[in-house]
């Protein structure tokens, strides 16, 4: 017998039992960027590999270890997108949609990064992505943190989350505390975790976010980027914290948090909870006014975030049980005999022509009506229409309710039409 073959590991199917709650986490998604306008953008999930070298840095754990990259048949070398916003900044640039413009797009689908696969954490993942580009003051990083409380809420897990904001400064503010932070860094190396020892001299920023507790120990007499910020990014920062309590969004001021791409600069932020162990991460993102000329436009400001959808629904099922967002049929339709199967189908598009909305089950594969009853009831339907020949012959249709405790009845078709109106 020939052998199953199965799922690459780290990337997993999505069953129906499922399919309920992400569907669940995607209307209300859509939803939001509705209510505060934004446009959706779909890019290929392949692109050039310069295209996320040149963006997220080439010595930043995503290019150097997680990419999936490949040659194509003419030599050219093309990645799995392991992220969205670099794909938004380059089809913004080559179809002139930012240059003096103001937009704000939003993205939702699959991803790629070659990690270990653990809870909350997949070589196939999916993230939603909101990105506002050409708008330079505070209000816009306020309106896109708003975003991600606004859907707490909905999703009843604003009492699950905690928000952490940061500010990274300008370039020139950077490289300037990039400086001091390497010398206490050197002053401390032989004390550090390996892969803080490497980052010192790749991406000294990168050691902030070390999860080695005691490199975190060592830190805590680091100098703090938040305290060298130039004047602007001060100034830029202090309007957001205003702006969010003004808001009544609670925020905790992280100096360590920088973020694992190199395009941040100014506010940076997470949205974290303690429910889901290591990947406590659901929701991230910042400005990145640089990104845009960096990829060949015109220089834009901008800012975005992305979460983690596989997160957002892990944390979802950990307070609410997935059934309780399968759908549910209205209306189960069975039928006794050849002559009444085929009724029961004219029947049932009947009703759907009348009303579309009505989730509706026709009965099919034959049995008897207890068995066909049975499986009317597991549907979740509310009521069952029996059709038979007497049903057929008196144009009258038998109506069991399934969830109410109301007495088996016959009506016809106009009022079956106007009882599932109101169902």
């Amino acid at each position: 017998m020939a052998k199953n073959i199965q799922a690459i590991r780290g990337m997993n199917d999505c069953l129906p039992s499922q399919s309920g709650v992400w569907q669940y986490v995607e209307q209300n998604i859509r939803q939001l960027v509705g209510s505060y306008q934004y446009h959706e953008i779909r890019t290929p999930v392949v692109e050039s590999t310069e295209l996320f070298k040149r963006s997220i840095g080439e010595v930043t754990d995503i290019v150097e270890k997680e990419m999936y990259s490949f040659d194509d048949r003419n030599g050219d070398s093309l990645t799995l997108r392991p992220e969205g916003t670099a794909c938004c900044v380059r089809a913004g640039n080559q179809h002139g949609l930012l240059y003096n413009q103001q937009q704000r797009l939003w993205y939702m689908g699959p991803m790629f990064r070659h990690e270990r696969p653990q809870k909350g954490r997949y070589r196939q993942f999916h993230q939603f992505g909101a990105e506002a580009y050409g708008f330079e003051g505070p209000d816009i990083d306020v309106e896109v943190i708003m975003m991600g409380a606004r859907l707490w809420k909905a999703f009843g897990i604003a009492d699950k989350v905690t928000l952490q904001i940061n500010s990274l400064g300008s370039n020139e503010a950077r490289i300037a505390y990039k400086e001091k932070l390497v010398l206490f860094l050197q002053s401390v190396e032989s004390q550090l975790d390996e892969d803080s020892k490497r980052r010192l001299h790749s991406n000294p920023l990168r050691v902030l976010d070390s999860k080695d507790q005691n490199t975190q120990t060592l830190l805590k007499d680091a100098p703090r980027l938040i305290d060298n910020l130039d004047t602007q990014s001060q100034l830029h920062f202090e309007q957001v914290c205003e702006m969010l309590d003004a808001l009544g969004i609670e925020y905790q001021v992280n100096p360590s948090l920088v973020r694992g791409l190199d395009y941040y600069n100014r506010t940076v932020f997470e949205w974290v909870t303690d429910l889901l162990g290591a990947q406590g991460t659901i929701c991230a993102g910042g400005r990145y006014d640089n990104l845009v000329a960096q990829l060949g436009g015109k220089p834009t400001p901008a800012v975005g975030f992305a979460m983690g959808i596989e997160r957002l629904v892990l944390l979802i099922e950990s307070i609410q049980s997935s059934d309780e967002f399968s759908p549910k049929a209205d209306v189960y339709i069975t039928a006794l005999g050849d002559a009444a199967q085929t009724h029961a189908m004219q029947v049932a598009e009947r009703l759907r022509d009348a009303l579309p909305a009505l989730a509706l089950v026709l009965h099919c594969g034959g049995g008897n009506m207890k068995k066909q009853l049975k499986k009317a009831d597991a549907s979740g339907a509310r009521l069952a229409v029996i059709i038979g020949d007497a049903e057929i012959e008196n144009k009258l249709y038998s109506l069991k309710y399934l969830r109410d405790e109301m007495p088996q009845s016959q009506v016809s078709m106009q009022q079956l039409l106007a009882l599932l109106e109101d169902i």
